[in-house]
């Protein structure tokens, strides 16, 4: 089954991992600013303004994570103070789904000892605080669903997503926060 690019949230852990049929020549890399879909080398040259983005970013001791430029946004008001689910709400209402042809949902999570995930539809917006280790992913599962715990470490978390059973793997990362530290890892790593 291809569910797209999905996000698994738990209290203190989540893991993000592109899948796609149109662009497969990504990877994630590490930054200052968090951790980047960026294409390959090998990519093709494109315009598409959703081929690159911020994919997940740590914010003192809490991970925020998602499939678009809207994860910067989710970052920056939770660095000010904003309640996550305030965050969520504002940066999905703001963004929208993505204006392609299948009108991309956008998702996106916040995890600091308590979880919370967000979905933007054409159709709707949800966001929610979860208690057990839940998926929500751009198509097929675009409502939150309850899922198999993550592993304990951020590489385990990368590799268990890219090995998933869910087609049209790319790459994948994952985090693990404990307090005021985050321990982020892609499957590359």
């Amino acid at each position: 089954m291809y569910i797209g690019r999905y996000l698994v949230v738990d209290a203190d852990r989540m893991g993000y991992r592109v899948s796609s049929r149109s662009f497969p020549e990504r990877r994630i890399i590490g930054g200052a600013d968090g951790y980047q879909v960026v294409p390959t080398d090998a990519a093709e040259e494109t315009t598409n303004p959703y081929v690159s983005y911020t994919c997940l970013r740590p914010v003192d001791g809490a991970i925020v994570g998602g499939n678009g430029s809207h994860v910067d946004t989710v970052a920056e008001k939770l660095a000010r103070g904003y309640p996550p689910r305030d965050a969520l709400t504002l940066a999905l209402l703001a963004y929208d789904y993505e204006a392609d042809a299948y009108h991309t949902p956008r998702i996106a999570a916040i995890t600091d000892g308590e979880a919370m995930v967000g979905i933007v539809t054409d159709r709707r917006i949800q966001v929610e605080a979860v208690e057990a280790p839940t998926l929500v992913a751009t198509y097929e599962t675009t409502r939150p669903t309850t899922t198999d715990p993550l592993p304990s470490t951020a590489s385990a978390i990368a590799d268990a997503l890219m090995t998933a059973p869910y087609e049209h793997a790319v790459c994948a990362v994952g985090a693990v926060t404990d307090g005021d530290r985050v321990d982020a890892a892609t499957d590359e790593d």
